[in-house]
């Protein structure tokens, strides 16, 4: 289980991990200096029997609330600080705010300082912090009164973190793997290491992973899990990997890069979210309003694209497209918090509807009912309202990168649906039953339609059959239809015509008249007939032309 502390600048969070784990999480000597947090820290505790707790301390100071937000990503349950002599403080509402945006609702509260306070005035805090969790997703939570300094207080949070580790047990691995990288360096002898919170999957060593957004590829050497070697790591855990590749240099990689399975690497400079605005907010959140994304560890410049309304007042909720100035990675489901364009200020959360979002007709309402259909919570959910509203189906792999499924279970889901699957230049698209019989039958009526208009015609070609569809779909879906129907012999073909097999071109006045012309300088050739492209130059015809007319003649 990954905990990270949240709480004011100096209530003692540092303090408390140290009284816990016996380590000091603060490492750079300007931290040892100044008493103060600067960037993450990290500590762990083998519980035993597979079960382990790992730390993330945060600082507390406004001006380090990027490293805060790179620390709280992708933890399981929350340790909010708050010191009994000050009592809740703005970085303590902001930080429980950002957590509540994150969607974070496991969690405790540590009173820390109460060797300089009276009985009286714990109570009086907890009431305070009580009241101020009651509107918050750590409503419920209990709260430890302690002291880092002496100790008192300590072992009863540690049972209680020992049991909500147990409790909680290992995080689900579906997904591919992905670790937000939080930290680089390297160790002398064994090369580049990273470190991150696992978001999703498993890594082994000997793995070959991307890191992304940049795409160099990399082989994971050696794996710590939880401050212990290891063979593997998984979602849930905080991992170091010893990576190695060609030319691979530490100064390529940056916090906010993710070290992710091939199969998940689709970097994105803009995708579709549901966002929620602070309800504490004076105005509202207005189109294209600029905002700093922060996403796994990464803070990325942004605009805001309202997609409904135009605007978003204080403690709305709708759909945006945020458009990055760089890529990033992300999948659907990932959670996010926006800052104001100086970074001072938490404005919104949000998480990741559909990360492959398209720069026109973001906001058209068949847009907008995709990104609904888009929101469920399940994989399963979302296809089978997509597959409905979508009559050229959809990119199957595309959607499987998307929710970031393995190609297992991407394969299961699919196979569990009443789906028609095709083969697309080596990507399967998919398309629901009604729609496909749909599909095929307007094919078939086109081809009708073509023979009654143009009954001097054997058919028209394949790409000609496309235009006049109504339906505009890949390029896969109509051969497949017209195979499927000359199987049935309901169709036949000639080369890249399509016709009906009972029909066959009749002549009108026009190809007679041309006939008459082409007719003598093909006997003339003999055995050397004139090309088709000669022909048509002496002619003053398209070539294209003159190809329909000899395929009917």
């Amino acid at each position: 289980m990954i905990v990270a502390t949240a709480g004011h600048v100096d209530h003692g969070k540092t303090l408390l991990l140290k009284a816990l784990t016996g380590v000091d999480t603060d490492r750079l000597p300007q931290e040892k200096q100044r008493g103060l947090s600067i960037d993450l820290g990290f500590a762990y505790i083998d519980l035993g029997e597979g079960y382990s707790l790992g730390f993330v301390d945060v600082p507390g100071h406004e001006r380090f609330i990027r490293n805060m937000l790179a620390g709280v990503a992708g933890i399981d349950f929350a340790l909010l600080v708050v010191a009994a002599d000050d009592g809740p403080m703005p970085q303590t509402l902001e930080h429980l705010a950002i957590l509540d945006l994150l969607g974070v609702s496991r969690g405790a509260v540590a009173l820390s300082k109460i060797d300089r306070v009276t009985p009286e005035r714990v109570g009086e805090v907890t009431n305070e912090i009580s009241a101020l969790i009651q509107n918050s997703n750590l409503v419920g939570a209990p709260v430890f009164p302690l002291s880092g300094l002496t100790g008192q207080g300590i072992d009863k949070l540690y049972v209680y973190l020992e049991d909500a580790a147990r409790q909680m047990g290992g995080r689900d691995t579906a997904g591919n793997f992905r670790l937000a990288v939080d930290r680089s360096f390297t160790v002398i002898g064994a090369g580049v290491v990273v470190t991150g919170s696992v978001f999703s999957g498993q890594v082994a060593v000997g793995d070959q992973l991307i890191l992304s957004p940049r795409g160099t590829r990399v082989r994971a050497r050696a794996i710590h899990s939880q401050n212990q070697p290891s063979q593997s790591g998984s979602a849930g855990q905080r991992c170091a990997l010893n990576i190695t590749g060609p030319d691979l240099e530490k100064s390529q990689i940056s916090r906010g890069d993710w070290l992710v399975d091939d199969r998940v690497r689709v970097p994105t400079d803009r995708f579709d979210a549901s966002l929620r605005v602070q309800v504490n907010e004076t105005d509202a959140l207005k189109h294209w309003t600029p905002a700093h994304l922060y996403l796994g560890a990464a803070d990325v410049i942004c605009r805001v694209a309202v997609l409904q309304d135009g605007m978003l007042p204080p403690g709305g909720s709708g759909l945006v497209q945020l458009v990055l100035d760089r890529p990033i990675g992300a999948v659907h489901g990932d959670r996010f918090i926006l800052r104001d364009q100086s970074a001072r200020r938490t404005i919104a959360g949000g998480t990741v509807v559909d990360p492959f979002s398209p720069a026109r007709g973001r906001a058209r309402p068949q847009r907008i009912t995709w990104l609904q259909a888009m929101s469920q919570e399940r994989p399963d959910e979302a296809i089978r309202q997509l597959l409905a509203q979508s009559p050229a189906g959809l990119d199957l792999d595309r959607f499987a990168q998307a929710w970031n499924l393995t190609a297992e279970e991407a394969e299961n889901l699919f196979a569990a649906l009443p789906l028609k699957r095709i083969d697309d230049d080596s990507r399967w698209w998919g398309i629901s039953p009604a729609h496909w019989q749909a599909y095929r039958q307007s094919l078939l009526t086109a081809v009708t339609d073509w023979h009654r208009q143009k009954p001097e015609s054997l058919g028209p070609y394949d790409y000609e059959l496309a235009r006049v569809l109504a339906v505009k779909a890949p390029v896969s879906l109509l051969r497949q239809a017209i195979y499927d129907w000359v199987e049935d012999r309901q169709l036949a073909r000639k080369g890249s015509i399509v016709h009906l097999p009972t029909h066959g071109p009749r002549p009108g006045a026009d190809d007679l008249k041309l006939w008459a012309k082409v007719e003598p300088l093909v006997r003339d050739g003999g055995l050397r007939p004139p090309l088709v492209r000669e022909l048509a130059a002496d002619l003053g015809l398209e070539l294209r032309q003159l190809e329909g007319f000899l395929n009917r003649a």
